[in-house]
């Protein structure tokens, strides 16, 4: 994929060529790294709901948050690399297993892979919502490319001073990006592809 080989999918535009093997800061390879694809019960109990949520949980981060709940997953990269097609029939299994939604956490570094997977897994029938889950810190450019694809958006919005920011996840304006990520996120909501 052409947008892998200088990567700008999140703001910290580390223009690195992830098709040859470059590691950027949240050390994205260039298919979709995945540590869990589950049904899930602790989300906000209407996310969850009684069958729980299909949440997958992809590798890795943009942020180097102090109190990360997923540091095995988000800064030690633990989790298995999967092609566009395994990836769709993750989605289809998590139906098949009485998900209410498929639950996308942190899945900024694999967007493109993620809408080819979400388009082929609509292709063979996958009809329940799907929840964009993330941290705040997104490109507009990159959440365009989720237009249509995502019913829920679910920000974890975490800081309204930037120098906590800084502070706890080593990262800059993290409020002023977060906020535009999440006006972007509701102008999108109710619009989709199928």
């Amino acid at each position: 994929m052409e947008i892998l080989e200088q990567c700008k999918l999140c703001p910290r535009n580390c223009k690195v060529n992830r098709m040859v093997g470059e590691i950027g800061r949240c050390r994205a390879g260039r298919l979709p790294k995945i540590a869990l694809a589950n049904l899930h019960y602790y989300e906000e109990p209407c996310i969850s709901g009684k069958n729980g949520s299909g949440t997958v949980f992809f590798t890795g981060c943009n942020l180097s948050c102090k109190f990360c709940q997923n540091y095995k997953i988000s800064q030690e990269y633990l989790g298995k690399e999967i092609t566009v097609n395994e990836l769709s029939e993750e989605f289809l299994n998590l139906q098949k297993h009485g998900a209410h939604n498929i639950n996308l956490v942190t899945a900024f570094a694999f967007v493109p892979m993620i809408v080819e997977s979400l388009k082929l897994a609509k292709q063979q029938g996958l009809n329940i919502p799907i929840v964009y889950n993330s941290s705040g810190y997104e490109t507009i450019e990159t959440l365009k490319m989720l237009e249509g694809y995502i019913d829920v958006y679910l920000p974890d919005f975490k800081y309204a001073y930037n120098d906590l920011g800084k502070q706890l996840s080593n990262v800059d304006n993290y409020f002023e990006i977060a906020q535009t990520a999440i006006k972007e996120m509701k102008r999108q909501v109710r619009k989709s592809h199928f």
